[in-house]
């Protein structure tokens, strides 16, 4: 066999061609493509030699125009069986012949781009090879010991995608530090080396915040120590021209090599873990362009994140590590088991969360997630974790990545502010989603699409422009939150004045600075709203999970300093005295920030659950999670009285993915007879009669329509359902099939010709699927959709009294839908 690779792209996939057998030389086009799914490819790997060399089944597919030819051939498998055993291969292309002496079936679920996969088929095959090994591992040791390493392949697979997420967590977390340094200065003893680093090295005892003396900043390494307006220039200066550069190098890394490496990633896995296919999108290639771009996008200041990106980084080591394992490299169904455990690690490596990111692949991404995916997805996360652990990116030995302690309890009169946060996280999620997508469909629309690089340089010019002056903006969001959730951060000593020695609250007063202090922080959270709606979608590598924290957080701390102020002037009223003691804490602002910052991520994301157990995790903080439940849950409850659609599905809404999401409910009034195929006007259903129908007969069919199958009735005139069958992946070879030989789809078919001179018959019973799935015509479309959610259907055949009525395809049911809801459905890419 002659392997051709190809790279894959939106139209064309990796080929496999064989050089056609004698007999294939004189074969009607309909021998290589009668039954041959575009969508569905079997390759049986190992040959056994027999003495019947006519006798084989081959796998194959025939051209668009259903010619055949080698170079039309898009894929051909091989497996030959004996000639009493030729008729006993079934569906679900896996040898029915279970006694024969072969290698391991291995069954390669290839699909055309943007189509979505038959669960049902291929978990069907998944089985039926199960079962063949069951068969084996009782014929000797080595094919048990064969069978155990299959059974134990998952978790292998899982184990190498938890070792290789942490590793390049690491090496992006340390990256992005470094180059985001840049921008201010460097460390000219260790270029190396990051500020916080530099000074450490240095063992400087004068090190404080983010001063210190091994440390230079950019006037400084040219000689100008003084801090007048020449040297804000100069810092202002390299400031804005790093952020230009290296957002400028991310968009033009994304443009040139890997289109596919932009954005968050999470609409388009959350699809893919549905069953939808995007060639190209889990490839090496994204996996090496996003990681660079993310670091330099990330680094240059942007208002973005790396979280989200890094949960497609993770599923992109998951499909390359799968193909290591062929049971789940070559059935995509079972692939996406290996892909929803790589998701838990991306959320486990980008917020030190293992057990937030189990949950956010259970709740947020993924749509098939058995028990035993569970405990992978648990397994994954756990060796995730413990590598970026070993790492220590950071060099704080902390895995919590803000993590805080606060001396204090909340009381119960704090729970409305606290409510009143996720009343603003709701608020804030509605209109950032709305603004955001409204942007974005602009940018489709109009010419702004065309010059993704100009629009990257733009944003990242705009934000510079407007970051640096102020304090808050001009350092990183990781640094932003770390230090608004922190007891005492740099603002809270600005706007505090200690009168006398006492640590006692009566004591304690704002101060004249206060002012100056908060507007800043309305500034910021101001900008950060507006510019973080135009800069998430641009094509960069971008995340939204650290920029709605860091919206949230300064939210919230201004909440905190106007609960603190009204502790310290009010602290005799009656409803303020009975839980504030003299002499303690009562009101801590970074308590607020933190819960701000969830509220506003549950606003924008509409998480819950793995929510608050990743805000958990980040902090460390158990005593404080009901605070967080209550904002999150008042933040979804707003949000979805507004729209029940998150940032995720919005823009899975907006690129027109096929995406059923099985936690939506539906209210329809229609029958599966009003959304069918053919609907009056429509050409009539194409069918395959059991009997009467040539090869030439049906290779015109299949080159009249580009249909991934065909149901099989009695008879035109008698349209009783008999069966299903694909373009399939499998079909017997026989000498003397012509143009003219007649097709037999029922259990009655001649052996020989049926009188001199006639072409010997072609049977395909065994070929078939003979029990589809139907529906009557007046099932509800609730039921139907349910249907196609539960089982992960491609289609579903309507009938009538057991005549068949039409198709109802997935595609159907969406753009049904979506014409209830008013919206447009030509921008759907589902084919």
């Amino acid at each position: 066999m002659i392997v051709k690779n190809r790279l894959p792209s939106r139209k064309s996939h990796p080929i496999v061609t064989q050089s056609p057998p004698r007999i294939a030389s004189t074969m009607p086009p309909f021998f290589l493509g009668l039954l041959m799914s575009e969508t569905d490819l079997l390759l049986y790997k190992g040959v056994k030699k027999y003495s019947t060399p006519s006798s084989r089944i081959m796998a194959t597919e025939i051209q668009e125009n259903g010619s055949f030819g080698p170079s039309g051939t898009r894929a051909i498998g091989l497996k030959n069986m004996k000639e009493d055993d030729a008729d006993t291969s079934v569906s679900y292309d896996v040898p029915a012949n279970l006694d024969c002496e072969e290698p391991l079936p291995i069954v390669l679920s290839q699909y055309e781009d943007f189509h979505t996969i038959d669960w049902q088929r291929d978990l069907a095959r998944d089985r039926l090879r199960h079962k063949f090994i069951k068969k084996k591992n009782r014929e000797s040791m080595t094919s048990c010991i064969t069978g155990l390493v299959d059974a134990g392949s998952g978790w292998i697979c899982v184990l190498f995608v938890g070792l290789t997420a942490g590793v390049v967590a690491g090496l992006v977390d340390i990256s992005t530090r470094w180059m985001s340094d840049l921008k201010e200065g460097v460390c000219p003893d260790a270029f190396w080396f990051d500020r916080e680093h530099c000074c450490w090295s240095a063992n400087d005892t004068l090190f404080y915040g983010d001063k210190c003396n091994a440390w230079h900043t950019w006037p400084e390494l040219f000689g100008h120590y003084s801090e007048d307006g020449l040297a804000y220039f100069v810092e202002y200066v390299f400031y804005t021209c790093w952020a230009l550069g290296l957002a400028g190098l991310a968009a033009i890394f994304v443009r040139v090599f890997a289109p596919y490496a932009c954005g968050s990633g999470i609409p388009e896995i959350k699809c893919m873990l549905s069953g939808f296919v995007i060639h190209g999108y889990l490839g090496k290639w994204t996996l090496i362009i996003k990681t660079i771009g993310l670091v330099l996008a990330a680094a240059s200041g942007l208002s973005l994140g790396k979280e989200g990106p890094m949960v497609h980084l993770t599923c992109c080591i998951g499909n390359i590590l799968s193909y290591l394992f062929p049971k789940y490299g070559k059935n995509e169904a079972k692939k996406r088991e290996i892909l929803s455990a790589s998701a838990a690690a991306g959320v486990s490596v980008a917020f030190g969360a293992p057990i937030g990111g189990v949950l956010f692949s259970l709740e947020e991404a993924s749509y098939y997630f058995p028990l035993k995916t569970l405990w992978r997805s648990f397994f994954c996360a756990l060796i995730a974790g413990l590598i970026l652990k070993f790492i220590n990116p950071f060099g704080t030995d902390q895995t919590s990545l803000f993590a805080v302690d606060y001396p204090m309890r909340w009381s119960y009169i704090e729970l409305i502010p606290f409510i009143s946060l996720g009343i603003f996280g709701g608020v804030i999620g509605t209109i950032f989603i709305k603004c955001n997508i409204c942007w974005c469909r602009f940018r489709k629309s109009s010419t702004l699409g065309d010059y993704p690089i100009a629009e990257v340089l733009s944003i990242t010019f705009i934000t510079a422009l407007l970051s640096f002056p102020n304090e808050y903006t001009r350092k990183s969001s990781s640094s932003l939150i770390s230090h608004l959730f922190n007891r005492c951060g740099p603002e809270e000593i600005k706007y505090r004045e200690v009168i006398g020695v006492t640590n006692s609250t009566s004591d304690i007063s704002f101060g004249s600075l206060m002012n100056g202090t908060i507007w800043k922080l309305v500034l910021s959270l101001i900008f950060k709203i507006v510019i973080t709606i135009f800069t998430f979608g641009m094509k960069v590598p971008s995340g939204l999970f650290v920029p709605s924290l860091a919206i949230g957080a300064i939210g919230g701390r201004l909440v905190g300093i106007t609960m603190e102020w009204l502790a310290l002037d009010y602290r005799d009223a009656w409803w303020w005295g009975i839980y504030c003691e003299p002499g303690k804490v009562c009101v801590q602002p970074g308590l607020y920030a933190m819960v701000g910052a969830a509220a506003v991520l549950g606003g924008v994301t509409r998480m819950t659950v793995s929510l608050v157990v990743i805000m958990f995790e980040l902090t460390g903080s158990l005593e404080f999670i009901v605070p967080t439940m209550a904002a999150v849950m008042f933040a979804k409850w707003i949000g979805d009285a507004f729209d029940r659609r998150g940032i995720y599905d919005a823009h899975i809404a907006l690129n027109g993915y096929p995406f059923l999401d099985n936690k939506e409910e539906f209210t329809l009034n229609s029958v599966a007879a009003d959304v069918m195929r053919p609907r009056p006007g429509d050409m009539p259903l194409r069918v395959i009669s059991q009997e009467g129908m040539t090869v030439g007969d049906i290779e015109e069919l299949l080159r009249l329509t580009d249909h991934n199958g065909f149901p099989i009735v009695v008879s035109e005139d008698s349209p009783n359902l008999i069966g299903y069958v694909t373009r399939p992946t499998a079909r017997k070879n026989q000498e003397g099939i012509v143009t003219d030989s007649l097709v037999y789809f029922s259990s009655n078919a001649p052996v020989d010709p049926e009188g001199p001179g006639r072409p010997v018959p072609l049977r395909l019973r065994k070929l078939l699927d003979l029990a589809p799935i139907s529906i009557t015509d007046q099932t509800p479309m609730e039921t139907v959709i349910d249907i196609f959610r539960k089982l992960g259907l491609r289609q579903l055949l309507v009938t009538h009294m057991g005549k068949l009525l039409g198709i109802v395809t997935k595609k159907d049911v969406l753009v049904h839908i979506k014409e209830l809801e008013n919206e447009d459905t030509s921008t759907m890419l589902f084919i």
